[in-house]
């Protein structure tokens, strides 16, 4: 992996770990040709012989566990983790992920092996907002509130990097900087006209958190252009905002391919070169693709100094000299991990855990779950059921052991319970379409299963195929993003023939992104989401059915009733988006999930009724579980300002903390508010703190009607006040 110590006299100080970083960048930059730096600012950066730079490809993933790189433990996928609102298992989550990609990182090097998705480099988490539930990508996401992203974000990228002062353990990549959130067919040349507001409200405040607080080291820029300018070449996101403002001092990746969309498809620039040097002054450092090497040519041209690309090249070398590239193993920390922790025992069941906190209960009608000792023959029916793929959703690695929602309920089933299964009808689409009228040769079998048993268990969604990325070589609508949010058609119509025979019905919800199901909801008893559960999904499902888990995930996007309720998806304006701005009222709202048992908030209290601008408040609540079984709570505050000069969320999350408590018992939870979170975003893009009248509220779901109606249940609310005079915060 490293290099050899340099004999005594020869002045290679880039080749001594005891020089200072700055002073090996600087020596390494300035012994190499211009061709040869140019060669570094590419994804698959070249070997230099004569200098001892090994190959190196910087393009790895692992937004769920190691991914495209072999057998490595898969968790949830990342829109059910954060359904866990849960950051400190999230954390855990991304130390186990950055111990398994050390390990095959450095097994891979002593085997020269240097291929892609072998390196220490890592394109993730996805810190986009997931504004449209459209968009294909979305299940990449944390959801849709700022402030949950980026807590989660957070802890992510300080899990992967690591916590020594000198070595990092991975580089993480908070992407895609920035508006950037579909529509996916279009992303190549689609400029996203966003507001001031809008931009500093909701789209930039996790890649904030990931950068000033997170330490994140690299940021990944989007295809699009964001208010004219192309993501990958814009002075204000990189320049600006990222390097200015935010102190930023890692290097910057474009997203694959986005350097040629620049000339190719937003004709911003005329030629390859043009478009390399554009993007390198503005702040691009790496390509992922394969335009950089114009940059020779670009140089030679006049049309970016020789001292820029050596400016780009000393932030990449820096990152790859605090990874230890360039050091003997035995004097990097992280380099000692062993092979064994992949695909490890205490990583599998961390992986449990993460999907048992992951599910959210939708729907529990007269108590139907958990399933009681009386159910004796249970069938399961459904697409889902006994599919390995809907445990996976994109970016995965691949699972040793992957336990199917058949294979959990089988194995978890009571002694003596009987299952039959039927799959009912195809998930993926076909020559007939995704929404097309498919056959329907597997109802009766469906049917005949379901009638003679004591319950239903029905698996439905989606899985991959069905969502996702933009796929160039599958330009069709039903890859990518999705144009309606119900159930395929062929879903919906087993769910009805199912429902006629008259067995109660357990459905199980399978994908990365809200799935509009009035029709259940309103014929269903019980409904639970699984998204995609990572894999031991079928195990962490079957828990929940039969009663050893109670469920406590709660949704982090909201579902809506239909694509009715929402804007055109190329709007890149809030309103009437997620639960901020919404108006109209949702199937589900963000925030909400039922439990097994019940929980009683009382005793909110603020630490002032009135504080200075400037000051921060903390706010106390009390969570008692009244049930009769352990289970866990997420409590949720939120804050709404009651007097603003301008157009604010009706209310936003400030704060959240998941809880375990046994019956009977209680647990206080102390919240600090800070100034930044009683501000407001003014039309220019202002940060302001202005005095005024402000609203807390406290409980198990947000304030709106629809979770009070589907929970029973309303949070408690408390007011405070800030004195003084509007006050302008750095951003």
């Amino acid at each position: 992996m490293g290099m050899e110590a340099p004999e005594p006299g020869t002045g290679s100080l880039y080749k001594d770990p005891d020089q200072p970083i700055d002073v090996r960048v600087a020596d390494l930059v300035g012994r190499m040709t211009l061709e040869e730096k140019v060669s570094q600012m590419v994804h698959g950066a070249a070997e230099i012989p004569r200098l001892g730079v090994p190959a190196y490809n910087w393009w790895n993933e692992c937004l769920h566990g190691v991914g495209r790189a072999g057998i490595a433990t898969v968790f949830p996928q990342a829109i059910g983790m954060a359904a866990s609102f849960d950051t400190a298992l999230l954390h855990e989550v991304a130390v186990a992920i950055s111990d398994e990609a050390r390990a095959k990182h450095h097994e891979a090097q002593r085997r020269n092996d240097r291929r892609i998705y072998k390196g220490l480099t890592y394109w993730s988490p996805n810190v986009n907002i997931f504004r449209d539930p459209r968009w294909g990508r979305g299940q990449e996401t944390y959801g849709e509130d700022p402030w949950l992203t980026g807590r989660m974000g957070v802890a992510f990228v300080k899990g992967l990097q690591g916590d020594d002062p000198r070595w990092l353990k991975l580089v993480a990549t908070p992407k895609h900087f920035a508006a950037h959130s579909g529509p996916e067919a279009l992303r190549h040349h689609f400029d996203a006209h966003v507001s001031a507001k809008d931009m500093r409200e909701t789209y930039l405040p996790a890649f904030r958190d990931c950068v000033v607080e997170g330490g994140a080291y690299s940021v990944m820029g989007a295809y699009n252009r964001t208010n004219g300018e192309p993501c990958c070449a814009s002075h204000t996101l990189l320049a600006e905002i990222l390097r200015k403002e935010w102190g930023f001092e890692g290097f910057v990746v474009s997203d694959c391919g986005a350097i040629a969309d620049i000339h190719l498809h937003h004709t911003v620039t005329g030629s390859p070169a043009k478009s390399a040097a554009l993007a390198v002054l503005s702040g691009c450092d790496l390509e992922c693709g394969m335009v950089y090497p114009a940059l020779v040519e670009a140089v030679r041209d006049g049309l970016i100094a020789e001292t820029d690309i050596d400016r780009s090249l000393g932030r990449l070398l820096r990152a790859r000299f605090r990874l230890g590239m360039f050091d003997p193993p035995e004097r990097v920390r992280w380099a000692s991990i062993p092979y064994e922790v992949n695909d490890s025992p205490e990583h599998a069941a961390l992986s449990l855990k993460m999907a048992r906190e992951s599910l959210v209960l939708l729907k529990n009608e007269k108590g139907i779950l958990p399933l009681g000792p009386g159910v004796k023959r249970i069938a399961v029916i459904g697409p889902a059921a006994d599919n390995r793929d809907v445990l996976l959703g994109n970016y995965s690695g691949t699972p040793s052991k992957p336990i199917t929602l058949l294979d959990g309920i089988r194995r978890e089933a009571p002694e003596g319970t009987q299952i039959l299964y039927a799959p009912g009808s195809p998930m993926n689409r076909d020559a007939d379409g995704y929404w097309g009228d498919k056959p329907d040769d597997g109802f009766a079998e469906a049917a005949a299963a379901a009638a003679r048993a004591d319950v239903t268990v029905l698996c439905l969604g989606l899985g991959p195929s069905l969502e996702g990325e933009e796929d160039r070589n599958d330009p069709s609508e039903m890859k990518g993003d999705r144009l309606r949010l119900e159930l395929p058609r062929i879903q919906q119509r087993l769910l009805e023939e199912v429902a006629k025979v008259g067995t109660p019905i357990v459905l199980v919800l399978t994908g990365g992104s809200p799935l509009a199901v009035p029709w259940a909801q309103e014929h269903v008893p019980a409904i639970l989401m699984a998204w995609y559960p990572g894999q031991a999904g079928g195990t962490a499902v079957a828990e929940v059915l039969f009663g050893a888990v109670s469920p406590g995930g709660k949704l982090p996007v909201t579902f809506v009733r239909s694509v009715d309720q929402l804007p055109p998806f190329t709007d890149y304006s809030m309103k009437g988006r997620t639960y901020r701005y919404m108006e109209e009222e949702p199937l589900y709202p963000f925030g909400y999930g039922l439990s097994y048992s019940t929980f009683r908030f009382d005793s909110l209290s603020l630490s002032a009724s009135s504080i200075p601008a400037g000051r921060e408040i903390t706010a106390s609540v009390r969570v008692t579980n009244t049930g009769s079984r352990r289970a866990d709570e997420v409590a949720q505050v939120y804050v709404t300002d009651l007097e603003a000069s301008v157009r604010v969320p009706r209310w936003q999350l400030a704060g959240f903390s998941r809880v375990s408590l046994d019956p009977g018992r209680s647990e206080t939870l102390t919240f600090t508010l800070t100034p930044r979170q009683m501000s407001i975003i003014d039309e220019q893009g202002g940060r302001l703190l202005e005095p005024g009248r402000f609203r807390v509220y406290a409980g198990g779901s947000q304030p709106d009607t629809r979770s009070q109606a589907l929970t029973g249940t309303r949070p408690l609310s408390a007011e405070f006040s800030v004195a003084g005079s509007a006050t302008h915060l750095a951003w």
